[in-house]
Formats: structure tokens, sequence, C-alpha cells
């Protein structure tokens, strides 16, 4: 799609529609798990809440190295050169998959140290589920990683749309795995539910019988590590099996397996950077749970719903992100600046609307919201709406920096963004919501009042350089050639 004639609403929009249903789909995992696992008590929830952290900081360190797979294969792809692409991309697939059985037993011996760490005042039981949980995701951390490439090898090809089929095959397997392997025969909710049609069948008899019959009553959270790492792996299996089938253009075989120096270099020099700032996001995730943790458990659980609810709400920042970069980079390289600067600017006129409409939804559903996950519990339900008050308002500031800071990545600067990025988590957020729990004693509304100044304070920053800041003239060098796709990637 060419951004650099014509209008640009229209293509930002196209642009960002299919990374919208993509993360979508990869949201609803973990609503799923949410809303199920919330069934169980306070103390599941708050597992899953000590776990994402953990489970994220060391999926990013590996999941960024993916994003060279993205670069090689369509650097490739539009040199012409499929013999290379089929090379780099099972480069991809052996180096990251290493990667992934070292994390995969890091993550599996460090969870019983760590999360105890991260709970600080948590229940003891909900420590010791979230350890339970998050070995059992570790052991499937292979099997998520290798549909990560899948993804990242396809989209560097041009297929964004087989990826995103077998992400909903992913989704729906998991959303029908997660309550039979949670509850089993007793107390799933979803035979009540079924119970409701006019089918003729009664349900509620039916679920009793199979527990007569088999005494199975699931495996609580640890059914729902089960349930995503069977999604997770009969997706990696089907895409890799369909990469080295042929059927999708490219054609890998054994050979391309075996690891090269240069190749991997490659990797590891356009990997690592986007791994760091990944990483350095999810400790600062980490940090902001264990800021939870020191209030009490139920603000550990209201803190672990209110930002699985706002991956969600967040969806469309993320997509006009990404078709913000898309924009710059080509405008930039077309030498039309202005017209960069103007992408930007559509697309946070767009985040304003459609932020500004958001924020009103979730000020007066605040409450209602945060039942749907953890029904019966007061006190969680009390901190999460006042999490949904103090944050939601925030909401237009919070897509304006996403949006800018994507105009520097696209425009090349990426060392710029990774620094916005890190400054919005470790010097706006952190340092005033430790400030406000510690000095000021606030409890759990510090803490969102410290999400909600970063949200501010991070967009007055980015909005200060996009206007005085050079990143504009961060373009592709006069004398670079065609021939320069022969060299090795910059990593900036």
């Amino acid at each position: 799609m060419n951004l650099t004639e014509g209008p640009l609403l229209k293509p930002l929009i196209v642009l960002s529609l299919p990374i919208v249903a993509s993360q979508l789909m990869q949201v609803t995992y973990n609503l799923a798990d949410t809303f199920w696992v919330g069934r169980l008590g306070e103390n599941a929830v708050t597992a899953l809440s000590l776990s994402l952290p953990f489970v994220f900081l060391m999926v990013s360190l590996g999941g960024g190295l993916t994003v060279a797979g993205t670069v090689l294969v369509s650097q490739n792809t539009g040199a012409g050169r499929t013999d290379r692409v089929s090379h780099v991309a099972g480069q991809t697939i052996a180096f990251v998959s290493l990667v992934s059985v070292v994390l995969a037993g890091l993550g599996f011996l460090l969870a019983p140290t760590l999360l105890p760490l991260i709970g600080g005042s948590a229940d003891p039981e909900a420590i010791r589920l979230a350890v339970v949980y998050t070995r059992i995701i570790f052991v499937g951390v292979v099997f998520m990683f290798g549909f990560f490439i899948f993804q990242a090898l396809l989209r560097g090809y041009g297929d964004t749309v087989t990826p995103m089929y077998l992400m909903g095959a992913s989704v729906v397997l998991n959303v029908v795995l997660d309550p039979f392997l949670i509850f089993g025969f007793e107390n799933n909710l979803l035979f009540e539910w079924a119970d409701a049609l006019p089918v003729g069948i009664d349900f509620v008899a039916l679920q009793a019988d199979l527990y007569a019959a088999t005494g199975f009553a699931g495996f609580g959270v640890e059914g729902a590590a089960i349930a995503t790492v069977a999604s997770r792996g009969v997706a990696a299996m089907i895409g890799l099996w369909l990469l080295f089938s042929g059927r999708l253009g490219l054609t890998l075989s054994l050979s391309d397996l075996y690891l090269e120096r240069e190749t991997v270099k490659k990797i590891v020099d356009i990997g690592v950077p986007t791994a760091a700032e990944q990483g350095a996001n999810s400790l600062a995730y980490t940090a902001m749970t264990a800021l939870a943790a020191l209030v009490s458990g139920p603000a550990v659980a209201a803190y672990g719903i209110g930002n699985r609810i706002n991956t969600f709400v967040f969806l469309p920042a993320v997509g006009l992100a990404r078709g913000t970069e898309t924009a710059v980079g080509q405008n930039l390289g077309a030498e039309k600046a202005d017209r960069a600067k103007r992408a930007v600017l559509l697309s946070s006129g767009i985040v304003v609307a459609v932020f500004g409409f958001v924020s009103v939804l979730v000020f007066v559903l605040a409450r209602p919201l945060v039942t749907i996950f953890i029904p019966g519990e007061a006190d969680v339900i009390r901190l999460g709406t006042d999490y949904f008050k103090i944050i939601g308002p925030t909401y237009v500031f919070m897509g304006i920096f996403q949006v800018v800071n994507a105009g520097f990545r696209g425009a090349g600067s990426t060392r710029t963004a990774m620094l916005f990025s890190m400054l919005s988590q470790w010097g706006l957020r952190i340092p005033p919501t430790y400030l406000l729990i510690t000095l000021a004693g606030i409890g759990a509304t510090g803490v969102w009042a410290g999400i909600a100044f970063s949200h501010v304070a991070a967009a007055v920053a980015v909005g200060i350089w996009y206007v005085r800041g050079d990143w504009a003239s961060s373009v592709i060098e006069d004398d670079d050639t065609p021939d320069s796709t022969e060299t090795e990637p910059s990593v900036d």
C-alpha cells in the first residue's frame, strides 16, 4: 500500500484494522483465563496477576528476537532472493527455538524464588498457585514461541491473513478447553448456560452424570495454564507444518535449520534492541505489580484485572501506532517530512476521538466491568472501580503517546522511541507511584494515580520532541543503494 500520495485517513484505518483484529484475538486468551479463573476466587486471580509479569518478561526477551525474522524475511523477499528467504526463516526458527528452551528452563527453575518476591503481602496460597501456573506455562513456552515465530515470518513475507486465521482457531480451542480443564464436571458454569438453550437436553443433569462417572472436578488454576499451552501448541505445530509444506510460498528444508554464525549474528543484532525494550517494559510491569503487592492482595488482583481489560481497551492505539510507523517510514523515505508529520497528527486526532469516547464509557461502567471478572469479591471490585475512574480519563494521553512514539520508530529513530518508552515507565510511573504509596500513604489510590500521571507526562514529553526534535530527519541515507539489503541491517 502506497502512503506517499493521496488521502491519509483511509490508508491509516485500513492498515490498523487487521492489526487490531489479530491483537484482539491475543487479548481473548488473557480475558478467557481471567473470566473462568475469576470463578475460583481472589487467590486464583491474584495468582494470574503475579504470574503475568514474570512470564511476559521471559517471553519478551525471546519474542523480541522474532522481529529479526520479520526484518530479514521482508528484506530478502523485497530483493527477490527466494533462497535466502527460506534460509533466514529456517535460521530464525532454529535459533529462537534454542533460546526458548533456555528461557523455559530458567523460568521453571526461578519461579519458586521470584514469584514470592513479586507477591509481597499476597496470600501464601495465591503465591503457591502462581508458581504452579507459571511452571506449567514455561513447560510449554517452546510451543508458544513456535507460534510467535510463525507469525513473524509470515508477516515479513507479506501474509498476515494466515496467522490471523490460525490465531482465531487457537483462541476458540482455548476458550473451549478453559472451563472443562478448570472446573471439569463440577460447578461448571458452561453447563448452566447450555441448560438455558431450547434443545431439550438437561445439561445440569448431564454434568452430574459425567461427574458421577468420572469424578473429574478439573485442575483449577493449573487447568487454565494447560489450556493455554495446548491451544498454542496446536497452532504452533500447524504453523510449522505449513511453513515446511511449501503451501504458503515459503519452502523450508531441514538444511535451513543448521545455524550459521553470520546469520545468527544478524538475528541477534536486529532482535536484541527490541527484546531489551520489551524486557524493560515487562520489568516495569513486574515492579508495578510488586508496588501493588505492598498495598494488599486485593490491590494486586484489581491491578491485574485492570491491566487485562486495558489490553482490550488499548487495541485501537496499538493498531494506529503500527499504521503510523508505516506511514511515517514511507513518507520520510520519499522525502516528504511534512506529510510524515501530518500522518502522526492525523493518528493523534483519531486517538483523541476514539479514546475520548472510551474514557467516558469506562468511567461510567467501571464497576460492572470489574464485577464481570471477579464477582463476589467486594474489596477487589471497589479497588478495580477506583482504578478505572482514576486512569480512564487519561486514556487519550496514553493513545497520543503510543502513536507519536510510533512515528519516531517509523522514522528509524528506534533508540529515541525506546528511551521515551523507558522514561514513561521507569521515570514517570514507578518513582511517583512508590512515593505516593510510602510517603503519602494513600494505598492503592497511589498506584492508580501514578499510572495516570505517567500517561499525561509521557504524552507531553513526546509532544515536545515531536515539535522541537529532529526526529523527522532520521531517514535513509542518500548514499544507500538497492544493494544495501545485502548488508547487515541497522538496529536503529
